[in-house]
């Protein structure tokens, strides 16, 4: 996609995110301590999809190598600032993320296999009404597409490369294409085993990866960032320094930044990782077996929080506290490189590389299962039930087709639909907004 449609997209949502922490009065600030602790809270139904099961759903959608390697070259190219606008974005999109969960529940139908079915389509129907029923349409056409390239093809191309390179490693003169091809039938018979089980299989799955996942990327950018930690401060002066374009002059040989470039890399680098805006998220969150949609919102607001303000800052800081050096300005920086570099400061750099190629497997893999899911709630409300068991048989030839790709076209392709997905999804926000305020109205009343 053109970059200033990037930025037009990422400036667009970030002005909801400011509107709806306007009219739930930051809602996402005030009620911080109790969205930490609503996963041990809210334990759904026996036999259901459990609020956390639903969260964790949704973050396999969003983490994965833009908290690795996106948010190492968003550093690069738009300077240390950029960390500083990135989690002004989050916060503002903590917001908008809580708006579409709360809608999300708030107008979402239980189907006939007995779980429940949401999102941006079931919003706009039943809450707009069925004359804007070509809204829905135009998001689940775009949800399907963006299903297929982003949340499919591109990210097992992703896998395939990690394998090629781990096996070129260990078994040298190994041939792509017979790489290629056992990942891609690996993956497809991995995929289908698990989203023929529906949305409560994905969840299972999801909940144990995705803490599994986190936990162990977490650990290891702290082998790099404790050691250093000495060098905290220099790396958060830095940041504020930088996020005004006050970052000192002369890095790398060029005259400091500016507070445009690491505004508009800080922004893009949060808005396009937590996902908050684009509708996708709340079709996990509204499987949830929870009777508050409001308690569940807090759960998105964890999701933003746990996706941007903890993963992709720890990233940061490792690439800061490594004491390596940045190849700022450099339109082309490769952020992986940059990661590896940084985390083969506290291991070897084989070790490192070995590492972040598992990561990125594994974040890979969870991401196409949750859009499996997307796609397949998007593909039932354009076909019908019947419509999904021919959706998942084209998602998993897919899957072999994407391993071998040139995915370059599919990328931009990907990146369209999805960004296209969040026009219909934001114009529902709007016009529901009065119901987000009433939740959250209601919501305080009961607690005093």
């Amino acid at each position: 996609m053109d970059e200033k449609i990037n930025i037009a997209m990422a400036f667009l949502l970030l002005a909801a995110g400011v509107y709806f922490s306007g009219i739930t009065r930051f809602f996402q600030v005030t009620r911080f301590f109790d969205m930490l602790i609503m996963p041990f809270r809210r334990k759904g139904k026996k036999g259901g999809i459990s609020p956390f099961r639903a969260l964790s759903t949704a973050l396999a959608g969003s983490v994965g190598t833009g908290n690795i390697a996106g948010v190492a070259s968003a550093l690069a190219i738009g300077g240390p600032g950029a960390i500083f606008w990135m989690w002004v974005s989050a916060i503002f999109g903590m917001a908008t993320k809580f708006a579409e969960v709360v809608l999300a529940l708030r107008y979402r139908t239980r189907g006939a296999d007995g779980e429940f079915k949401g999102g941006a389509m079931y919003c706009i129907t039943r809450g707009m009404g069925t004359r804007y029923r070509y809204l829905a349409g135009a998001f689940c056409v775009f949800g399907v597409l963006a299903s297929f390239g982003m949340g499919n093809m591109v990210q097992v191309n992703t896998i395939a490369s990690a394998a090629e390179q781990a096996t070129e490693a260990f078994f040298p003169g190994t041939g792509a294409q017979t790489v290629d091809l056992f990942v891609g039938l690996f993956v497809a018979a991995a995929v289908g085993a698990v989203t023929f089980g529906g949305a409560k299989r994905i969840g299972a799955a999801a909940e144990v990866l995705v803490p599994f996942m986190s936990a162990l990327y977490i650990a290891a950018t702290l082998l790099v960032i404790v050691p250093n930690f000495h060098l905290f401060s220099k790396a958060l002066s830095e940041i504020m320094q930088g996020a005004f374009g006050g970052f000192r002059p002369a890095i790398g040989g060029i005259g400091g930044f500016t507070l445009g470039q690491a505004f508009k890399c800080g922004m893009m680098r949060g808005v396009f990782s937590n996902e908050a805006g684009l509708g996708s998220a709340p079709i996990a969150h509204a499987a949830a077996e929870t009777k508050s949609p409001v308690e569940q919102g807090m759960m998105g607001i964890l999701e933003v929080f746990i996706d941007t303000i903890v993963i992709c800052s720890l990233t940061a800081f490792m690439v800061l506290m490594a004491d390596i050096e940045i190849p700022y300005g450099n339109a082309n920086a490769n952020g992986m490189a940059i990661s590896v570099h940084a985390l083969g400061t506290a291991v070897s750099t084989q070790g490192a590389g070995l590492f972040l190629a598992a990561a990125v497997l594994l974040f890979a893999f969870c991401s196409v299962l949750t859009w499996s899911l997307y796609g397949a709630r998007c593909a039932e409300y354009l076909f019908g039930e019947r419509g999904v068991f021919y959706y998942r048989i084209l998602f998993l030839c897919l899957i072999v087709v994407g391993a071998s790709l040139e995915v370059s076209l599919v990328w931009r392709l990907g990146e369209t639909f999805n960004s296209l997905m969040a026009i219909p999804n934001l114009i529902m926000l709007v016009a529901l907004a009065p119901e987000v305020s009433r939740a959250v109205r209601s919501y305080k009343t009961l607690l005093k």
